[in-house]
């Protein structure tokens, strides 16, 4: 990883550098990566300086205030976009476009309204993996939409779904084609509060299972505490960077209850809290 770990203290959790030295063959590195648009009023920085390693099988989540280019920042690594500057490198590889190595779930499903739950997991399976036999792939549909719990809702269209149904087709249709990164655009974000924290423990529940990688983007602290390995926190647009990258220490398999008696939990929430809303603070003026 891309940070160096400094010395524990008791006030603060642990918080690590950015500026470190490189690991060597990371599983993802973005190094040095800025990303420009033209504009009629000149160029506009959205990010710059972006510099991170991440682990095969880790889980980091990524926060900060709107406008900070947390989204383009993970277009980059889906491919979406380019870097202006810098190099996004998968297993050494540079990313220049989508692939299916790399998956997206995004916040509003983009599901097919006129394909059952079935017919869009098979869709992807399908594109992926053509040289299958139907039988094959009907059953790689099939098991991932057993994954998560949605055997019986299979021939249902997204509009008979409910919202947090609609996810678990998305994270099912992902997963089917075994990615070797997950990439998770605030995908709980439009969820209610119960079925937030049912579909929190499922994705925790699978990625135990099958540890792929994950990049997630969340504007919930208390999400990426439970879910997390490193939080990486951006400063505020324009040109904005990776802030400080904070180490969750909570051993794995996670219990939300016990976490959340931990007195750790607070400290790490409360520094995350203060890098936001005070070191950080959104200008809404």
């Amino acid at each position: 990883m891309l940070n160096q770990p400094i010395t524990s203290f008791t006030t603060e959790p642990t918080v690590s550098s950015v500026k470190t030295a490189v690991k060597q063959q990371p599983f993802l590195t973005l190094s040095g990566v800025s990303k420009v648009y033209p504009t009629k009023k000149g160029p506009y920085t959205v990010l710059q300086g972006i510099n991170l390693n991440v682990d095969k099988g880790e889980f980091i989540c990524v926060i900060g205030h709107s406008g900070c280019g947390k989204s383009t920042l993970l277009n980059m690594v889906s491919g979406f976009a380019n870097p202006t500057g810098g190099d996004v490198l998968l297993q050494g590889k540079r990313i220049t476009k989508p692939g299916p190595d790399r998956m997206v779930v995004f916040q509003n499903y983009a599901l097919l309204p006129w394909r059952t739950a079935f017919e869009n997991v098979y869709l992807a399976v399908n594109a992926v993996h053509p040289r299958k036999s139907q039988a094959e792939k009907r059953a790689i549909a099939h098991d991932h939409l057993a994954m998560v719990g949605l055997s019986e809702a299979a021939d249902k269209k997204p509009p008979q779904l409910s919202g947090g149904m609609k996810q678990r087709v998305s994270i099912a249709r992902a997963l089917a084609i075994r990615p070797q990164v997950l990439i998770l655009d605030e995908p709980f974000g439009a969820l209610d509060a119960i079925t937030k924290e049912e579909l929190q423990e499922e994705l925790l529940k699978i990625w135990n299972d099958h540890r792929c990688t994950v990049l997630m983007i969340t504007h919930d602290i208390d999400e990426a505490l439970f879910l997390a390995d490193r939080l990486v926190m951006m400063t505020n647009g324009p040109a904005a960077t990776i802030g400080e990258v904070m180490e969750i220490p909570f051993a794995r398999p996670r219990d939300r209850a016990l976490i959340m008696e931990d007195p750790e939990y607070y400290k790490l929430r409360n520094y995350a809290l203060d890098f936001l809303y005070n070191r950080f603070a959104h200008d809404d003026d």
